[in-house]
């Protein structure tokens, strides 16, 4: 489907072992276009994914269209999620994308079961869901619009510019629901982010997005997640990323330090020790005992960077729950898959489920209260 015009290779599913589990796979597609990836198209059983219980994200549901990421960022923390096709958490990921190609079919049916509260519904909590692949697919527009005629509210996080094409389809939805957008911008370094975020547009082309969106009548976050410590954590990188945020027309930031965990960690380990290895040793430090930054330093970036969101005119609202949505706030996580279920068409302010150090409310230490056990290191070498 969607490659009439284009030359495209067909594979067996026996080239990659793991694909062959999947009963519902109805081919693997490489196309010169997307030189380097391999496109497997899957019949979704489900679209809708329940998400436990228990933490502190405000919402119960969320969609992801694609598996697997061409934004390749070094530091994304679904990587492990690839590894349950036998697939690995490194280049795999980058380039194996699982295609749901009927994923808005099976929405719209799951949407219409009696049973459904239009409880609030999230994308890009995994991986995104305006990574290239949209761009020839266009799974998206199917998906806003099942979820908007069914009356359920819904919230995307993405770093694809590619969500501009949407904008106009957006903007009809959000006269019926209430519709949240959200920006990530990691990284205003142009050198920096083209080796740490190889797939992924451009700064610049992002804060066009912002721009746009706002243009829309969207009240747009931007979620600096995450902040890497000694490389976009100075105080001059921080000011001169709010400036730019600010003039793009953005209303609120919300930010956290980088998390590494098993299966991320060994994929970032060998970026740095690449491409800055002179910050190893001061990473081992950091990260060397488990996923989160110790508290010392978050708290140290909250002090450095809570002041410059103020100066900025940034800072959220955290009495108005409607402050960054264009009807109603619904803000993504920014890569979060633990949440709280929002009952019927209750939504509630994403961006606030952070502490005043950065950290996500409920939590204990940084980590989620119900995973605060040290997590295992795989390879105590790597840092």
């Amino acid at each position: 489907m969607r490659w009439a015009t284009q030359d495209i290779t067909v594979e067996t599913s026996d080239a990659l072992p793991g694909l062959a589990k999947l009963s519902n796979l109805v081919r693997s597609v490489q196309t010169p276009e997307f030189a380097g990836l391999t496109f497997h198209e899957v019949l979704a059983k489900s679209a809708l994914n329940r998400v436990g219980s228990g933490g502190p994200l405000p919402f119960g549901w969320t969609i992801n269209p694609y598996r697997g990421c061409s934004h390749a960022c070094v530091y994304c923390f679904a990587r492990p999620s690839h590894q349950y096709l036998d697939l690995d958490a490194g280049a795999d990921f980058d380039s194996q994308l699982i295609v749901k190609i009927n994923v808005a079919e099976v929405l719209r049916k799951e949407l219409a079961r009696p049973s459904w509260e239009r409880e609030s519904v999230a994308l890009g909590t995994n991986t995104d869901p305006y990574q290239r692949a949209e761009g020839r697919y266009r799974l998206m527009p199917g998906i806003i619009d099942a979820l908007a005629e069914s009356g359920t509210p819904f919230s995307i996080l993405t770093k694809g510019s590619l969500m501009r094409r949407d904008l106009p389809r957006l903007a009809d939805a959000a006269k019926a629901v209430p519709v949240s957008l959200a920006m990530s911008i990691a990284i205003f370094d142009d050198e920096l982010q083209q080796t740490v975020e190889p797939g992924t547009p451009t700064t610049t082309a992002r804060l066009a997005t912002v721009t746009a969106a706002a243009e829309a009548g969207f009240e747009l976050a931007v979620f600096m997640m995450p902040i890497l410590p000694f490389l976009t954590d100075s105080y001059e990188h921080l000011d001169g990323a709010l400036a730019r945020i600010k003039a793009a027309g953005a209303t609120s930031v919300t930010y956290s330090a980088m998390h590494l965990r098993p299966g991320v960690k060994e994929w970032f380990a060998r970026w740095l020790n690449t491409h800055h290895p002179e910050l190893t040793p001061r990473y081992r430090r950091l990260y060397g005992d488990g996923a989160y930054a110790p508290k010392e330093y978050r708290r140290s970036l909250a002090a450095r960077i809570k002041p410059l969101i103020a100066a900025h005119g940034l800072a959220r609202d955290e009495t108005d729950n409607a402050s960054s949505s264009r009807t109603a706030d619904d803000a993504l996580p920014g890569g979060q898959t633990a949440s709280d279920a929002v009952p019927g068409n209750q939504t509630v302010d994403r961006a606030n489920a952070r502490d005043a150090n950065g950290d996500w409310r409920g939590v204990r230490g940084g980590v989620p209260a119900r995973t605060a056990e040290r997590e295992p290191l795989p390879d105590p070498t790597l840092f």
